[in-house]
């Protein structure tokens, strides 16, 4: 042990360094786990919408107006806990969540699932990775949502 601290003393910037490489390693780790919660490929969120999932997007209203993903429910993030109350019908259905990059959106399955949702899942790279598979996003104007 004595000569473990002579070579942390003597060569403290490659002993820093593997700190550090380390700590980014265990980072994107706890990163990538987090994200990884109930995940779904887009693909996978289409048949599960058409057999009649709820949709939830955790983004802003500006944001939801701008583009979402076809019969969304726009729920803010921050809403979630104070809104579980009006989606009780769905505890026992498949709901599916997103956001931007899908971290917020697994999140939010999580707090759905404390709060007795029993079939919750996260669309893997949120609304990013479902436009970059090119399907199609509604745009709300005027209160009607619009095919874009």
């Amino acid at each position: 042990m004595q000569r473990l601290f002579e070579f942390i003393g003597n060569h403290s910037l490659l002993a820093t360094g593997a700190v550090l490489a380390a700590a980014a390693a265990l980072f994107y780790e706890i990163r990538e786990r987090v994200q990884a919660f109930a995940a779904l490929s887009s693909m996978q969120a289409v048949r599960l919408m058409n057999q009649g999932a709820l949709v939830i997007d955790l983004r802003g209203k500006e944001s939801f107006d701008a583009g979402h993903i076809g019969d969304a429910r726009n729920v803010p993030a921050a809403e979630l806990d104070s809104q579980a109350e009006s989606l009780k019908k769905w505890r026992d259905r498949n709901v599916i969540t997103y956001c931007d990059s899908g971290s917020s959106g697994a999140g939010a399955a999580r707090t759905l699932t404390k709060l007795g949702f029993t079939k919750v899942f996260n669309l893997r790279g949120g609304l990013n990775a479902w436009v970059k598979d090119n399907l199609p996003l509604s745009k709300t104007s005027g209160g009607k949502a619009h095919a874009k």
